[in-house]
């Protein structure tokens, strides 16, 4: 592989599954061919974003699409717009998205695009101009039986709405070929929550299993939480609704850590809500930091702030608890760590919370975002689902699937944890979470290629 390009966060998830699959793979060596095919994406697309900016100059952007692998249906991922997306990044992404998707046990394969376009700072005109041009090159390559994308960081309604809107009047076709749509053209109830009510959904039930002391019922259960765009939001909510304490959320430049008993509020988490429509930072949210019931800490993450926490959601973006911050959650007694961002700790923090786990009952719980955050393409898979059918269906019955899909995903990882993490798991020794998030998907996508000849 030397004669590749250095990608780091891709070669990382990479090192991640086959480092899992260990003991799968000791068992069945034949194994060892998908895991070669399956790291190369099926299509990666790279194309020419150039736009008109409020001066009428022209800008241009690259743009990208992965598409990784459609063994298990039509590629299914988002589109990230941020300074930072490169090729690397949306392969890691992708690659992370089919095993993910496989674990909803819905029919969608794997994806991710982007482009490197920055939107914080534009104005509507700039990125309604900026999202018909990107469309112009994607629709050549998208459908809704072929790749349906989503939203991702700096894609939310807004972006989604004009870039279907630039499809539809491309293709001459109303189709369900993004998720995330308005509800009334085409979007589904709970697909705004569903990623953050997903986690917390699939975090019940590993606190059932492996500290029922700390139910987020209790007030008395202290919740961390960083990032505070959509994810961070719902997941933040769902916790004060069920009657936990909510003690921190961040955002780029710092943290916000709550001084008191009561921790976050309702009313103050939709008002950070409203603030990060604006586009606004965590920064300027001073007439609360003022009132002394929260303290802001520019560049800073919450992990080291908090002398005292049970449960750690990490919700902004990969790579956000390194191996020191790992080792402060365990002093400060954290039992549960789950990723409602996608690989949102480094490899080496995820070192430090397995070796916890493996000494016992007070040990630390790790959950990856491929099973713990999948509740957001779970219920994109739903949208798809009614528009096929032209059908709406209504917020419960949306949670009550979302629930579902959640617990079947626990499952399957604790018995693919409990079979493959390559350990004793008896006792108060839990199965690593981790080991049986990538098998169960791996032996899905894999077994789905081999029956349509991909390998032999």
């Amino acid at each position: 592989m030397s004669q590749l390009p250095s990608e780091p966060e891709f070669e990382q998830a990479l090192s991640e599954l086959t480092t899992s699959l260990r003991s799968f793979l000791k068992a069945h060596p034949d194994y060892q061919k998908a895991v070669d095919i399956v790291q190369v994406p099926e299509r990666v697309i790279q194309f020419r974003v150039v736009w008109e900016d409020d001066k009428g100059q022209a800008q241009v952007n690259r743009g990208f699409r992965v598409q990784y692998n459609s063994s298990l249906g039509p590629y299914k991922g988002g589109l990230r717009l941020h300074p930072s997306v490169n090729l690397s990044i949306l392969k890691f992404l992708g690659f992370e998205q089919t095993f993910k998707n496989a674990l909803t046990g819905l029919n969608m394969g794997g994806g991710k695009g982007g482009s490197d376009f920055d939107p914080k700072g534009k104005s509507d005109a700039e990125i309604r101009r900026f999202c018909v041009s990107f469309m112009t090159q994607l629709s050549k390559h998208i459908g809704q039986d072929i790749d349906v994308p989503a939203g991702d960081i700096g894609v939310g309604g807004r972006e989604i709405g004009f870039l279907f809107g630039a499809y539809r009047k491309l293709r001459n076709e109303f189709t369900g070929v993004l998720t995330g749509k308005g509800l009334h053209w085409g979007g589904s109830n709970i697909r705004p929550e569903a990623t953050g009510y997903g986690l917390i959904y699939f975090v019940e039930h590993m606190i059932a299993k492996a500290c029922p002391e700390y139910s987020l019922s209790k007030s008395s259960t202290l919740v961390a939480i960083s990032g505070s765009g959509n994810v961070s939001q719902f997941t933040a909510l769902k916790v004060i609704e069920l009657g936990a304490t909510v003690v921190s959320l961040s955002d780029s430049k710092g943290s916000l850590i709550a001084n008191t008993d009561s921790g976050f509020s309702k009313d103050v988490v939709e008002k950070i809500g409203q603030l990060k429509l604006k586009g606004g930072s965590l920064e300027s949210f001073k007439s609360f930091a003022d009132e002394g019931k929260y303290t802001y800490h520019p560049g800073q993450r919450p992990w080291k702030l908090l002398s005292k926490v049970h449960i750690a959601l990490p919700g902004a973006t990969q790579n956000e608890v390194s191996a020191d911050e790992a080792e402060a959650l365990v002093k400060s007694g954290v039992r549960i760590v789950a990723e409602g961002s996608n690989m949102g700790c480094t490899k080496e923090a995820i070192a430090v919370f397995e070796a916890s786990r493996k000494k016992g009952s007070s040990g630390v719980w790790y959950a990856p975002g491929k099973a713990s955050n999948c509740g957001g393409v779970a219920v994109s898979g739903l949208e798809m689902a009614q528009n096929s059918q032209r059908l709406t269906w209504s917020p419960e019955e949306v949670d009550a699937k979302l629930k579902n899909i959640m617990e079947d995903c626990y499952n399957v990882c604790l018995r693919a944890g409990e079979q493959w993490s390559g350990e004793e798991t008896s006792g108060d020794v839990l199965p690593s979470l981790l080991a049986g998030a990538n098998v169960a998907g791996f032996i899905k996508v894999a077994d789905a290629m081999k029956a349509q000849g991909d390998w032999w």
